[in-house]
């Protein structure tokens, strides 16, 4: 009489669970790609050998059509002052960064430097690294 065991061990092993890892992560990669933007509007900034390390706290953007940004929201200029004014209120050291397409003429670009001048923001003029 053969006697056999019911309780065999499968030896087989199953992708599933590995699949729907390796596409949560396909996922999650996907969507923080596309959320990190630093500066969306697109800007041919000038060239420079000098660079800071300083960490602005607001950005402002002059397009070469003289649009302005702060941030990423179109704003006029007469709007600059008291926005910049509500955004850096209580900041320690409030600082810009002024992205200006090289185009813009720089008449445009002193107009927002007087505004930081007037209420003491140190400005940073952003450029492109030389090659």
């Amino acid at each position: 009489m053969a006697i056999s065991s019911r309780n065999k061990v499968s030896v087989q092993f199953s992708m599933s669970g590995m699949t729907d890892i390796v596409f949560l992560l396909l996922i999650f990669f996907m969507l923080t790609s596309t959320l990190i933007a630093p500066n969306a509007i697109k800007l041919l900034l000038p060239k420079s050998s000098n660079q800071t390390v300083a960490k602005p706290q607001v950005t402002v953007s002059i397009t070469a059509d003289l649009n302005y940004y702060l941030g990423t929201s179109r704003v006029s200029l007469s709007q600059i002052e008291p926005l910049l004014q509500k955004e850096l209120k209580n900041r320690v050291e409030p600082t810009i960064s002024l992205h200006a397409d090289r185009s813009v003429p720089v008449e445009y670009v002193v107009k927002v430097m007087n505004i930081a001048r007037r209420n003491k923001y140190k400005v940073i003029l952003a450029t492109e690294p030389e090659n």
